[in-house]
């Protein structure tokens, strides 16, 4: 009985994403159909369509999923700490210097590596 009443939301659900798809088509169908009316009505009516067919997602097993989840990431959105902006410029001008001081070194062994070729040879050559 169980994977019977499993399988009926599952149907449900199926159904609902496919007519919120529906919904989306036919909004955005219908904006471009009737072009000879004002922009801002046409608009109006696709966000309300747009919304009627989240709405009509949202009632699904995998739409209350997704509303959950974005629920529990705003809660941990507000948990994070941030740096203040001293701890930022600090940060960013360490990465600064490090990243120009490895720059350094590896044009330094670069110039090296070539000087020593170039050694190599002229002394191959004569």
């Amino acid at each position: 009985m169980n994977a019977h009443a499993e399988e009926v939301t599952s149907v449900v659900d199926i159904v609902k994403l496919a007519l919120s798809l529906v919904f989306v088509v036919a909004g955005i169908s219908a904006f471009y159909y009737f072009s000879d009316f004002q922009l801002l009505y046409r608009v109006l009516v696709l966000v309300a369509v747009l919304g009627a067919a989240v709405a009509v997602a949202f009632t699904t097993a995998k739409g209350r999923g997704l509303w959950g989840f974005m629920l529990e990431s705003k809660q941990e959105f507000k948990r994070i700490v941030w740096p203040t902006k001293d701890e930022a410029v600090r940060t960013t001008l360490m990465v600064f210097l490090m990243v120009f001081i490895v720059g350094l070194i590896l044009w330094l062994l670069d110039m090296f590596l070539f000087w020593g070729v170039q050694l190599l040879m002229s002394q191959g050559i004569k």
